[in-house]
């Protein structure tokens, strides 16, 4: 007992008066025994309570609260605890201040929870599970200033939480945080801040254990205190007040956090969301955006479904005007579509929008966001997701491009290759292989190399075994569809022209130095820099590779090992390692040079065929053909695999034709000989063309086999195997002479006119024949050509044809007559082109008949007995045989400029197939610069065309052909020599000649045929004028002024031609100086106008006079379009002298081939824009025109 001011405090038994006169460690002993005492007691100890009640408040003086020993501290915090325990629920402290400073002490030594290893850490329990118990806190309610004990509770509880701590700790801390929340008025914003605070990723990332504290607090309490969050939200988001609280600049990550933990906490503050995904600033709305996504996108959220507002307003922000929120949203999309397949629809038609978006970084995050779904499941992304990155491989920006390309490729190879999810996903993305094809066409270097990287890494795995290798080249061959074969055909073809130039780089490289030779390589590496991507830079590597090559042997023998033909696979790949390992420098990490030389080396590099991979290809063929291969598995019937396969060994015969020489091919070659199917047939007679040429020495037996085979197809197979096997015996063997006899005695002596469909073979044989070998056969020819071939076949018609109207028909539905006349045609051309000669005049009469067929519209005899289509098919012929003698210069001299035009009208046939085919034709010639350059003015004509995707064509055609000349007179410096034939600019003088005698152009003062002559200059000078290289507007006018000085060849004397040439070119004037303000400078050089076409200028002529009046040049350059009508047929017939003027169609045009213009049944309305030109035309009586025709046939028998 000890008297304390007037009261009597009672300790209990043993325990002497605790005050400030004894030792600490005596405090401390006393203590103990008074922790123990006040533990065993309960509430139902009424009298020990009102015992030890002056001991209880002895307990709470300044003595004990502030006493500096941490074990006294600590004792009497637990005294205090079960002081609140045994004498609640009213505690004998009555006085406001104590008790808050009780409180503040209590708080302060739960600091000691943080040792776990502590001597004492199990007083410390003790004292917060008698807190939690008891809920001792809660007195504090009553306190004015209970926020701050609250506030400093949890920040201590939080700061002390630690990873050593079990589940009972954090019970009991959540216990007595949760009462506190749960049974007051409400939590301030202060204390609300003590539990946000551990969900900002910075202290979250400090204390995890605070983290998930705090995370089970706020799901226990989130009826509690969602209003006081929302409140906070609402005070920072939508009133802008960001000083309520320390944690406003963290607002956004916070509401992830509890989004994350319990969304009901944010039942409130979504809202608030999307008033601001609405705001005027920028990066608000972007933070708001990165957010949202977060919260969309979470796995387990469902947040899209429940609040359809919010998710609808953040789809907005897919078309933010500011950049970087649009690709954020797209970003978004991909963990979106991962976790909530559900929201794809919604989300498609955002990314279609945003696939065509004007920044490049956000289309290119288009394509990463649907592939990187795909990738993980392919369920997850739908045809038209996929659509939009089909779209993005023709994009104008290479990085989205490629992005796009290398993604399908990803994709093919997960699910067609390694069919990782079944056929109904590799059937999903089939489709791939031939867009990624289809991409080798464009022109940019880049997407080419890229094709074929993809080809070798993705499409067909170089790194695979030779069988797997070959097995899936094989059955890729045989699915890709037509436009994808012939660019895979295009790739290899490149491959092979580009190790030709590097074999020729490396044969320069053995010849001695001279003037020349540094010439000629200079020129090789140029072209092999084009090959390469960015060319300009390429062109400096290649110099410093080249430079190498000259120095160091090894490497150029190493070269030259790897682009041998009998180079395998598996030294290419030790080849390409060794040039790169000897060009590597350790020093320079990126190496720009040896970048550039490996993607020679890679294009160069035989990496897929060799002669065991042709070996391998044949060996699955074989299957094919014995019915033993998975040919149905892999989704190709078996004959569309032997097709195929054939196919593909053909093409690979001209790139790799060493690979084929062997026995066990050859074998394999003769035994698809045998076969029904002619394709397979013809395929493998090209084969044995292309790589043969040893047969006769190494392969006796083969040769003994083979002969009567091609024997048998020369004489009585289809008419390509018949030209094959004529190719194909002159090809490889060394009696050609012989055998090319045998087949054709036979043949000319059995010719019968009476059974056409038994002339077509061996008409073609013979043509080959006469063309391969002239000298042997052009003299038996003759008699062949006159007594049978003109007289016999073509100035007869022994069958009717059907009058059904049509214009065209199926190559099967053509009559055996008729295809037996082309073919005679075409016998008549080859047998010219063998000669290449004209001193019998032969070509002379040739290209009477030929024009006087044109004049006839195909029917020679004017009998009316041959059909509508069939007249077309002859039309074709006859102005494609003018076309292909004119690749021959000597021939070329002797094509009158009427005959010329006469085939250039060919272009505006009424029957839309001869246009069509007759440009093709025309295009592939030109484009290998096999025509004169006149020919190219014939594309003029088709402004005129009624069919857009015709004029669309030929656009085309003109823009490939002028580049080419360009580029060819770039790197040729001899061609400087020969600009007159090269130079596209020189086609104008050729256009403006061939349109001033246009039948159309009868008046040369009428506007609407004037307005007709522009369309057409303007359809080729649009192209000429893109660019004023050299100042080539300045010198096309001149060229335009000069023709004004001269006269009409062909008419020199006649006033109206001249008058219609000149009239032309004061259009073509007009239409320049209209469209380029640079046509007034100077003329680099004084253009030569040819002489074929134009007379020479005469000295004191002087021809100022304007053709075209005023009024007509502004008619011309504002004038309205002639009214358009629509058209039902895709074949129509172009104008014509007296006839209703064509009409140009605004898009393509469907329909059967029957005419709808009954004009076309009557005979005036039949006259076609053909009959205007020479002496021909001049007769109009139908009777004296078919004497005329079987005159002009007997001088050709006679000349020849």
């Amino acid at each position: 007992v000890a008297l304390s001011g007037a009261s009597i405090i009672y300790y209990p038994p043993g325990v002497k008066e605790i005050t400030d006169k004894i030792t600490n460690d005596e405090v401390v002993k006393r203590l103990k025994m008074v922790v123990k005492t006040f533990m065993d007691m309960d509430q139902d100890s009424e009298d020990e309570k009102q015992q030890y009640l002056p001991l209880a408040l002895h307990l709470a003086s300044e003595f004990f609260l502030r006493n500096p020993n941490k074990d006294v501290r600590l004792l009497v915090a637990c005294c205090l605890a079960d002081i609140f325990r045994i004498y609640a629920p009213e505690a004998p402290y009555t006085s406001h201040d104590k008790l808050k400073d009780i409180f503040l002490f209590i708080t302060r030594q739960l600091k000691g929870l943080e040792d776990t290893k502590s001597p004492q850490f199990n007083r410390y329990f003790y004292l917060l599970e008698n807190l939690a118990w008891v809920k001792s806190y809660n007195i504090c309610f009553e306190l004015e200033d209970c926020n701050e004990i609250f506030i400093q509770l949890f920040r201590t509880l939080f700061s002390v939480i630690n990873n050593s701590h079990n589940q009972k700790v954090q019970m009991h801390m959540l216990d007595l945080m949760s009462s506190i929340i749960m049974e007051g008025d409400g939590v301030t914003q202060e204390l609300l801040d003590s539990i946000l605070i551990n969900l900002i990723p910075a202290h979250k990332n400090l204390n995890k254990q605070a983290f998930d504290l705090a995370k089970v607090l706020l799901k226990r309490t989130v009826q509690t205190i969602e209003p006081c969050i929302a409140n906070f939200f609402n005070q920072v988001l939508v009133l802008g007040k960001s000083s309520v609280s320390d944690l406003s600049e963290h607002v956004f990550d916070l509401i992830q956090e509890l989004f994350a933990i319990d969304p009901h906490l944010l039942l409130s503050v979504m809202p608030q969301l999307e008033f601001k995904l609405k705001s005027n600033d920028g990066e608000e709305r972007l933070a708001v955006v990165r957010l949202l996504a977060k919260l969309f996108g979470s796995k387990d959220s469902d947040l899209a479904t429940q609040n359809r507002p919010l998710w609808q307003c953040f789809l907005g922000r897919f078309n933010d005007i500011h950049v970087p929120v649009r690709l954020e949203s797209v970003k978004f999309a991909s963990h979106c579509l991962m976790n909530h397949p559900d929201l794809a629809k919604d989300l498609t038609e955002y990314l279609k929008v945003r696939s065509h978006d004007p920044e490049e970084a956000i289309r290119h995050d288009v394509i990463v966001t649907i592939i990187t779904a795909g990738k993980r499941d392919l369920s997850l992304v739908n045809d038209q997701l996929l659509g939009f990155v089909r779209e993005r491989t023709l994009d104008k920006r290479w990085r989205v491009r490629k992005e796009a390309m290398m993604g399908l490729a990803q994709l093919y190879k997960k699910y067609c290759l390694h069919a990782e999810a079944g056929k109904d996903a590799a059937e999903k993305v089939s489709w791939i292989k031939d867009k990624l094809l289809h991409i080798y066409y464009q022109n940019s270097i880049d997407d080419k190399l890229l094709v074929e990287k993809i080809f070798a890494q993705y499409l067909v795995p170089h790194n695979l075994e030779t069988e797997e290798r070959m097995k899936c080249l094989y059955y890729l061959y045989a699915s890709l569809d037509p436009n994808a074969v012939k660019a895979l055909n295009e790739m290899w073809k490149c491959q092979n022209l580009l190790r030709s130039h590097v074999r020729e780089l490396l044969d320069l490289h053995k010849q001695p130095t001279s003037e020349a030779n540094s010439s000629a390589m200079f020129g090789k590496l140029m072209t092999i820099a084009k090959n390469l991507p960015d060319p300009g830079k390429a062109q400096d590597f290649v110099k410093k590779f080249n430079q190498v090559l000259g120095d160091d042997e090894k490497l150029r023998s190493q070269l030259e090992l790897l682009i041998s033909p009998t180079c395998s696979c598996k030294q290419a790949d030790v080849c390409v390692r060794e040039i790169a390992r000897k060009l590597a420098n350790p020093k320079q990490p990126t190496n720009p040079f040896l970048e550039m030389v490996k993607f020679l080396l890679e294009r160069i590099a035989p990496v897929h065929i060799d002669s065991e991979a042709i070996s391998a290809l044949v060996k699955l063929m074989n299957k094919s053909i014995e019915g033993t291969a998975d040919d149905e598995e892999e989704g190709v019937s078996p004959d569309t695999a032997i097709r195929a396969g054939l196919e593909l060994l053909k093409v690979l015969s001209f790139t790799h034709p060493t690979s084929f020489h062997s026995a066990e091919t050859y074998e394999s070659l003769l035994q698809c000989l045998r076969m029904e199917d002619d394709k397979v047939a013809e395929a493998a007679i090209q084969i044995f063309r292309n790589t043969g040429h040893k047969i006769e020495t190494d392969l006796p037996q083969i040769r003994s086999t083979l002969i009567p085979i091609l024997h048998q197809k020369a004489k009585r197979g289809t008419p390509h195997q018949a030209k094959q096997a004529v190719h194909c015996i002159h090809a490889i063997f060394s009696n050609k002479e012989v055998q090319l006899a045998q087949i054709f005695e036979p043949l000319s002596r059995s010719l019968n006119a009476d059974v056409p469909e038994q002339l077509i073979t061996p008409l073609v044989s013979l043509g080959h024949i006469s063309m391969l070998a002239p000298d042997q056969f052009a003299s038996p020819m003759k008699s062949v050509v006159a007594n049978f071939i003109v007289k016999d076949l073509l100035m007869n018609d022994r069958s009717t044809g059907e009058k059904n109207g049509k214009l065209w028909s199926p190559d099967e539905e053509v009559s055996p007559e008729v295809l037996a006349k082309v073919q005679a045609i075409k016998l008549l051309v080859r047998w010219l082109l063998g000669m290449k000669n004209n001193q019998s005049k032969s070509a002379n009469s040739t290209l009477r008949l030929l024009s006087a067929m044109l004049v006839s519209e195909g029917d020679l005899t004017e009998q009316k007995r041959i059909s509508k289509s069939d007249m077309s098919r002859l039309r074709l012929a006859a102005g494609s045989a003018i076309m292909k003698l004119a690749q021959e210069p000597c021939y070329h001299e002797i094509i009158t400029p009427e005959q010329f035009q006469l085939c250039a009208l060919v272009i505006n046939d009424e029957c839309y197939q001869v246009r069509q085919i007759f440009a093709q034709k025309l295009h592939k010639a030109l484009v290998k610069l096999l025509l004169p350059l006149e020919y190219m003015a014939i594309f003029a004509l088709c402004a005129k065309d009624p069919v857009k995707e015709r004029r669309a064509h030929a656009r085309q055609c003109l823009l490939k052909n002028i580049s080419i000349r360009r580029e060819y007179i770039k790197q040729n410096p001899m061609a400087n020599e020969k600009l007159l034939s090269l130079l596209p600019e020189y086609v104008v003088p050729y256009m403006i000649h061939l349109l001033a005698h246009d039948p159309d152009f009868t008046k040369p003062q009428d506007v609407d045929q004037l307005r007709d002559i522009k369309e057409c200059l303007w359809f080729m000078l649009e192209v000429l004028m893109t660019k004023n290289e050299n100042n080539s507007h300045a010198f096309m006018k001149k060229m335009a002024e000069n023709i004004k000085l001269t006269r009409d060849a062909q008419s020199p004397d006649e006033p109206k031609a001249n008058e219609k040439l000149y009239t032309v070119c004061d259009v073509a004037l007009c239409v320049i100086n209209s469209k380029s303000a640079l046509c007034n400078a100077d003329s680099p050089k004084d253009p030569v106008l040819p002489t074929k076409f134009f007379t020479q200028p005469e000295k004191d002529f002087c021809n100022d006079r304007n053709y075209i009046t005023e009024e007509t040049r502004v008619l011309l350059l504002t004038g309205k379009p002639k009214p358009t009508g629509v058209l039902g047929a895709v074949n129509k017939p172009l104008s014509a002298t007296g006839r209703r003027p064509y009409i140009r169609s605004t898009g393509s045009e469907t329909g059967s081939n029957i005419s709808v213009n009954s004009e076309l049944s009557s005979p005036a309305g039949n006259r076609s824009r053909y009959m205007v030109f020479t002496t021909l035309i001049k007769l109009t009586k139908l009777r004296e025109f078919s004497f005329l025709c079987t005159l002009c046939a007997l001088a050709i028998i006679k000349t020849i």
